[in-house]
């Protein structure tokens, strides 16, 4: 069956009323929106708070094989050709226009910022607040094997070296 129901906030993802689910194959949410994906068809339906996610009307879910999520935004992510894009709250997360993701092998986020991050050529990319782990330009991802996060920052592992970093 494709009955969803929803409750909660109705500005915040808790109204659905009206949104054809019929095909979806994931669902994802962030703290302020959600979004249906069906990967067989290529289409996506997001509902919630518009500024941060609830609206992906410019999104195209063709070859969309994951969606990511801080907080406030949404990452889509075709695996075949590296292309990526953001919605949602432009300072957390939802704009990641400009950023080279050829190579990314693995993508991490917190509330507040995204990171792509290439583990065979050892470098990272990081966007969205900046005082909350959109910055990483003093991170060494080399030999890097894991990220994890808090709501507010990241930490970058190197299993090998036992080194940790953090942001």
């Amino acid at each position: 069956t494709d009955e969803v129901q929803c409750w909660g906030h109705p500005q915040l993802g808790g109204d659905c009323s009206g949104i054809d689910f019929s095909g979806v194959t994931d669902f994802y949410g962030n703290f302020h929106a959600f979004v249906a994906l069906n990967k067989v068809a290529g289409w996506g339906r997001c509902w919630g708070n518009p500024q941060k996610g609830g609206d992906c009307s410019g999104v195209n879910f063709a070859g969309v094989t994951a969606v990511y999520s801080t907080g406030n935004a949404f990452m889509a992510l075709n695996t075949d050709t590296d292309e990526v894009q953001c919605w949602g709250h432009p300072q957390l997360g939802g704009d990641c226009s400009g950023i080279d993701f050829s190579g990314v092998t693995d993508f991490y986020g917190n509330f507040h910022a995204f990171v792509a991050l290439n583990k065979v050529a050892g470098w990272g990319r990081c966007w969205g607040n900046p005082q909350k782990g959109g910055d990483c330009s003093g991170v060494n991802f080399a030999g890097v094997t894991a990220v994890y996060s808090t709501g507010n920052a990241f930490m970058a592992l190197n299993t090998d070296t036992d080194e940790v970093q953090c942001w």
